[in-house]
């Protein structure tokens, strides 16, 4: 009888510690780690806000998910991660209309003049036709939208002052390869062209281009202003970017991390505002402070009524459907203010 009592208190025994041994330590806890591509330089706010948000998703996870930040394209062009993410090489990305080659409505995210003001353009990315985009974007594109940060408006830098579209004339500039852009910026009046971004100050330097259009901070950050009088207050395009994750990476996540890092993402969104209120004024000083001259004097009107054809054109009636629909909003809220 005492044998067979000794040889049930070692069993018990050996059960458990067999029963502590399977949980896991601190040490040994199943970690998802994400990889995020994007195209802005360190010291950009996107940078300072995909840091931000690897912070909190780190906290509110209790480290469960670690999001490494790779800034300055280190990983690739912006296609070329996109076609990566849906293949499981890399995680994440900061990306806009370039979805476009996905999925069709996401031109809406930079069509010219779709809106009249940053606070329109929020309202949209808010309401029911951003949730469109947003899910358009999961099912084509295979990525999910996490959250979105405004950028500045797009506008006309030359020598001269433009203020209308008949002071063009044949205006030799610069766009950045989305055909949309080209064509709209023709049927205006210009000579548009494409040009990679890295080679648009030695252009300009050159007398190879007159011109070329992009938001205030990238005029800061590559030097437009040493070589261009004007910045011409076109306002030509107001958009927005989103921060997005691969759907597999994401749903193989548990419930819990999925909802932990959608209140990362919330705060991080939130957190983006903020810098890039402050960026915009910051810019527009650094560029007076340079000696660059703003025409405001700009015929915005004109413009949205000369690259409607090209508009259009560009879009099937689905799409130009929701630009239209997007414009009257934007009426809609001017005439109520």
């Amino acid at each position: 009888m005492k044998i067979w009592k000794s040889f049930l208190v070692g069993t018990a025994s050996v059960l458990a510690l067999s029963g502590c041994s399977t949980q896991p330590s601190a040490e040994e806890q199943e970690v998802t780690t994400w990889k995020l591509n994007h195209f802005s330089d360190s010291n950009h706010y996107w940078n300072e806000t995909s840091e931000y948000f690897a912070d909190r998703v780190e906290e509110y996870t209790d480290g469960s998910v670690n999001i490494e930040v790779y800034a300055n394209g280190q990983l690739g062009d912006e296609v070329n991660t996109i076609n990566s993410i849906q293949h499981g090489a890399i995680d994440m990305t900061i990306t806009g209309e370039t979805l476009e080659n996905w999925t069709p409505s996401a031109m809406l995210m930079a069509t010219p003049y779709a809106f009249n003001s940053q606070e329109h353009m929020r309202s949209t990315v808010e309401g029911e036709i951003g949730q469109e985009i947003e899910s358009d974007i999961k099912e084509n594109a295979g990525l999910t939208p996490l959250f979105y940060m405004e950028r500045s408006p797009r506008n006309l830098t030359s020598n001269r002052p433009i203020s209308a579209p008949e002071d063009l004339n044949g205006l030799d500039m610069r766009v950045p390869n989305v055909p949309l852009f080209i064509d709209a910026w023709s049927e205006a009046g210009a000579q548009p062209q494409s040009i990679s971004l890295s080679e648009v100050f030695t252009a300009l330097q050159q007398g190879v281009i007159d011109g070329q259009e992009n938001p205030n901070d990238l005029i800061q950050s590559n030097g437009f202003y040493e070589v261009q009088n004007y910045i011409n207050e076109t306002q030509h395009v107001r958009s927005w970017i989103y921060v997005v994750i691969g759907n597999d990476q994401f749903e193989a996540l548990t419930p819990e991390e999925q909802d932990e890092v959608q209140r990362a993402a919330e705060d991080a969104q939130e957190y983006s505002q903020e810098l890039f209120t402050e960026q915009v004024e910051i810019v527009e000083q650094t560029l007076r402070d340079e000696g660059v001259q703003f025409n405001e004097n700009v015929d915005q009107k004109a413009f949205q009524q000369a690259m409607q054809p090209a508009i259009r054109e560009y879009f099937d009636q689905e799409q130009y459907e929701m630009y239209q629909q997007i414009v009257e909003q934007g009426k809609e809220r001017e005439n109520s203010e």
